[in-house]
This record gives C-alpha cells, sequence and structure tokens, in this order.
C-alpha cells in the first residue's frame, strides 16, 4: 500500500524539485506549444515520479511545475483547469505505474493494463475532452467540436509516443532503484572471513 510518510524525505524532496524543474523546461522550451495544441515530452518526469514515489508525488509535480510554467511562461492566459487535470493526470499515473508492496512481494506491473490504461485515460479524457474544454472557454474563435477535431491528431501521435516510452522509462527507474541512488540507503557490507 501507498504510504506518503515513508517515501517522503529530504532526498525525495530534491529530487520531486528536479522532476518539476524538468517539467517546465520540457514543456515551454522543448515542445511546440500553441494555444489548442502541444507536442513535446514533458509527459517524462510525473511519470517517473509516479513509477518511483506513487500518485501524490507524481500530482505534485504534474501539479506544480503546470502552474510553475503557465504563470512564469505563458502561452495564453491562465486556466486553473488545466492545472486541475494535470494533478488528476498525475494521480492516474501513480495509481498505475507505482510498484506498491504487498507484505513480502511487489506488484508487477504489466503493458495492459498498467501502461495502455492510464495513457488513454489521460490522453483521452483528461486532454482531449476536458482540457480542449478549457481551449475553448479560453479562446471563443472555435466551437468545442472545432477543437476536439484540431486536437485530435495531436493525441493520435502522442498516444503511440508515450506507449513506447512506458517500459524503456520503466527500466530506468528500476535501476535508479536498485542502485539506492533514490533512497540514500546504502548496501550492507561484505563480510570478511
Amino acid at each position: 500500500m501507498y504510504s506518503p510518510k515513508r517515501t517522503f524525505n529530504v532526498r525525495t524532496l530534491c529530487i520531486t524539485a528536479m522532476l518539476i524543474a524538468m517539467e517546465v523546461v520540457l514543456n515551454r522550451f522543448c515542445s511546440i506549444n500553441t494555444m489548442g495544441l502541444k507536442i513535446g515530452f514533458s509527459f517524462i518526469p510525473p511519470v517517473v515520479a509516479a513509477m518511483l514515489y506513487g500518485p501524490v508525488i507524481s500530482a505534485a509535480v504534474y501539479g506544480i511545475a503546470d502552474f510553475i510554467g503557465a504563470t512564469l511562461f505563458p502561452i495564453g492566459p491562465y486556466h486553473p483547469g488545466f492545472t486541475l487535470c494535470a494533478a488528476l493526470m498525475g494521480v492516474v499515473y501513480g495509481l498505475f505505474l507505482y510498484r506498491r508492496e504487498t507484505g513480502t512481494e511487489t506488484v508487477k506491473i504489466r503493458f495492459f493494463p498498467n501502461m495502455v490504461m492510464p495513457t488513454l485515460i489521460n490522453n483521452l479524457v483528461f486532454g482531449l475532452v476536458v482540457n480542449t474544454c478549457w481551449v475553448t472557454m479560453l479562446s471563443g474563435k472555435k466551437t468545442y467540436w472545432g477543437w476536439f477535431l484540431y486536437r485530435l491528431p495531436e493525441y493520435a501521435v502522442l498516444i503511440p509516443v508515450i506507449l513506447v516510452l512506458l517500459p524503456i522509462l520503466m527500466r530506468i527507474t528500476d535501476l535508479l532503484k536498485k542502485s539506492r541512488l533514490l533512497t540514500g540507503t546504502k548496501k550492507a557490507p561484505a563480510k570478511w572471513h
């Protein structure tokens, strides 16, 4: 079961801050951003946070990074709905991708449903359906369905890219966990006979 007390310490705080900074940079400077269209790799830091620490920290990374990016480097007017959707996307990734320990074993993460389901929920429900509503409210130039059709190719490209990258990110986070760089715990010293 997920326990925020067990995973939150100074090291986790520093890594979370680094992931927030990475998300802001990837979102605002290393992606294609227009009023209704965003293509880039800014999903990687919150997904890594979800894999390493679970839904609460992933939601914090996604939500805080969205707020910082929208206020410091705005593309259009700020709307809190985007930040709320970003935080909820972090929760969804965390619920599906965090390896929970149940007793003596760790729950395995499978491609389906653990990688496919959160990708579809986040991109189709929050990204395409809900965020299109916020874009329509802010823009007014097109109807909801006009923006929906305009944004549809973005998600047709983004979903397969995410599904290709998730297993790679899972392997990388597994290596980071095994190296114990994230927890700060040291391996027990070898006994000399």
